[in-house]
């Protein structure tokens, strides 16, 4: 365990600690078997916003790993949860796929392309200049500009592609407004997450693949970090970073048998430190 404090909650990235190329990594079923077994509380999270938790969670069964959908945390529902307690009852012109869509309307967001509160970037295939063009004129005419997360490409089997950070500087080099990004490396995302299962930083890991997004993201948000090596971060690279993780392990697969069920209940643990 990266200390000697009891450990209550997980969360992790999917992609590069869960699966790689549409493949479960090894280890990752017994982790989360063992997570399952224990009764221990925790958060799949991606910077993804194109899907909803549903597809995802079925996305993840087909690599034969179970995942309920409510234990998965996207960009795009951190993203409509920020919205609705900073503006409740909002509008907003959206360009993204159904993942951030579905997400603004359980929330109470109406989506509009007439003088909208906000204008939100999210993940999609469809990027058209038609749509770029609208949202530069609706950021200009006063609309605030939220992007999901600033992955400026993403990985597809011939190659990458444009994504959501890409597009947003394009779209504030035109408007002269910068966004403001909700998803990893915002520790926000973290935080929307521990209040998602009711879970205190100090007693929660953050188990990621990337220094510049999960590891410092969950530094900020006051969580110990795990980086494993299945993903983009590697031993050598991850030396270069002026921050360092709790601990650095070769797969999630080394980190199974080290799932204990902590010695103080979390509700108990959460009043004591209430009280202290």
């Amino acid at each position: 365990m990266p200390s000697n404090r009891e450990i209550h909650s997980w969360l992790m990235d999917m992609d590069g600690v869960l699966i790689h190329e549409g493949d479960a990594i090894p280890g990752a079923t017994e982790f989360l078997d063992r997570l399952r077994a224990l009764d221990l509380p925790f958060l799949v999270l991606t910077n993804n916003s194109m899907y909803t938790r549903r597809d995802l969670a079925a996305r993840l069964r087909t690599m034969g790993l179970k995942v309920p959908e409510e234990a998965i945390w996207t960009s795009a529902l951190a993203t409509a949860r920020f919205l609705h307690d900073q503006r409740p009852g909002g509008s907003a012109h959206v360009i993204g796929e159904a993942g951030l869509t579905t997400a603004l309307h359980e929330v109470g967001y109406t989506l509009s392309d007439r003088n909208p509160d906000y204008v939100v970037l999210g993940e999609t295939r469809t990027y058209s200049f038609e749509h770029i063009t609208k949202a530069i004129r609706l950021i200009a005419g006063g609309a605030r500009f939220i992007a999901t997360n600033p992955d400026t490409v993403g990985p597809t089997p011939d190659g990458p592609l444009p994504a959501t950070g890409s597009v947003a500087a394009l779209i504030s080099r035109a408007s002269g407004v910068e966004p403001y990004y909700v998803g990893k490396p915002n520790p926000l995302m973290m935080r929307s997450a521990l209040n998602k299962i009711e879970a205190h930083s100090e007693h929660t890991v953050m188990i990621g693949d990337r220094m510049d997004t999960d590891v410092v993201a969950g530094l900020e948000a006051g969580l110990h970090t795990i980086l494993v090596l299945t993903g983009v971060s590697t031993r050598e690279s991850a030396e270069r970073y002026p921050y360092r993780p709790s601990a650095i392990v070769e797969s999630i697969a080394d980190i199974v048998d080290e799932l204990r069920v902590p010695r103080e209940p979390v509700a108990s643990a959460l009043r004591r430190e209430a009280v202290a």
